[in-house]
């Protein structure tokens, strides 16, 4: 119901409009919901939108050349795109927080880290030096750093904890949702499983909900309730994780699948998906996988291709699945 969804994102198209370039469509008619503790991962390919759609919701499009063009982002009902700057900044950190890409460029190399974590309860919080000092001490704690390390730069610290620093930063003001645009990419695969153990125990105590943005469809697996996946600023499939998993059904998402490595398969090469991402200022007409797509027909790529539920909660934008043959 309404009630208890916290975000719901309708039909965001988010363009960047450029003289040199022309329009790059990075964003088309993206629409998803996310409920209350509920963990929703965004998969695709590089260039796929995803990183421009958590800035769409944290508000961060530049301007210029970014252009949200249509839609609305609703947060606890509210249209945060009809709202000021400044009403924005309240929310940015407080009730919505992000975590970004890079651990080594989303800290400031001239400031320790635990002043990096007190700024933000200084500002959101309205808390004093002390009372933001105690505070960022508990929050590095809580995510495994020894509260004697607040004096020390983020040179001194490795990937990973650098990683655990930018969640502690994000998860500062305990927001009700979390974005975490790929949180896990910068880091060897030992470290990115303590991190991602560390998030998902601390999306449980703190009760927060999350956009869970990755590559990696092992990781989609271990944390999110429900997945979209995302391909040329669209949603190609949507629904819960077994839907995905157990009942794929668009071409996209089969071919990444098929592009995984295997350790009980027998196959000797992977089957990478053919071709590449159409270039986002010459979308192709029809189907935007369509050129790629080993099952097109003349149809595909004649017609805009809508969402159609093929079973209860699982989406897919493609005219044959779900028919039979």
């Amino acid at each position: 119901m309404r009630e208890e969804r916290l975000l719901e994102v309708e039909d965001l198209t988010i363009y960047y409009i450029t003289d040199d370039a022309g329009t790059c469509k990075a964003v088309n008619h993206m629409s998803f919901s996310l409920g209350k503790g509920e963990t929703l991962g965004l998969v695709g390919e590089t260039g796929a939108g995803k990183t421009t759609i958590a800035r769409g919701i944290m508000g961060l499009i530049p301007n210029p050349p970014g252009k949200i063009v249509g839609g609305r982002i609703l947060f606890r009902g509210q249209d945060l795109l009809k709202i000021k700057e400044k009403e924005i900044r309240k929310i940015r950190g407080n009730d919505i927080s992000m975590i970004f890409q890079d651990p080594m460029t989303a800290l400031n190399p001239t400031d320790t880290v635990g002043e990096q974590i007190a700024e933000v309860l200084k500002y959101q919080k309205k808390l004093g030096k002390k009372e933001a000092r105690q505070e960022a001490v508990k929050m590095m704690e809580m995510v495994g750093i020894p509260g004697e390390r607040y004096e020390e730069y983020p040179h001194q610290f490795s990937g990973g904890m650098k990683q655990r620093i930018v969640i502690a930063i994000a998860l500062a003001c305990k927001p009700e949702l979390l974005i975490a645009d790929e949180p896990t990419t910068a880091l060897d695969v030992t470290i990115q499983a303590q991190v991602l153990d560390m998030m998902k125990e601390l999306k449980n105590r703190l009760g927060t909900s999350m956009v869970l943005i990755t590559h990696d469809l092992g990781v989609v697996a271990e944390m999110c309730d429900r997945v979209a996946v995302v391909y040329a600023g669209e949603v190609v499939e949507m629904g819960t994780a077994e839907h995905i998993y157990d009942e794929t059904a668009h071409p996209y998402t089969i071919g990444l699948f098929g592009s995984l490595p295997s350790v009980a398969g027998t196959e000797e090469r992977l089957k990478p998906v053919e071709g590449m991402m159409p270039d986002p200022t010459q979308l192709p007409e029809g189907c935007k996988f369509a050129p790629r797509c080993p099952h097109r027909k003349s149809g595909c790529e004649e017609q805009e291709i809508e969402l159609t539920e093929i079973s209860e909660g699982h989406y897919v934008r493609c005219i044959y699945c779900g028919k039979e043959g």
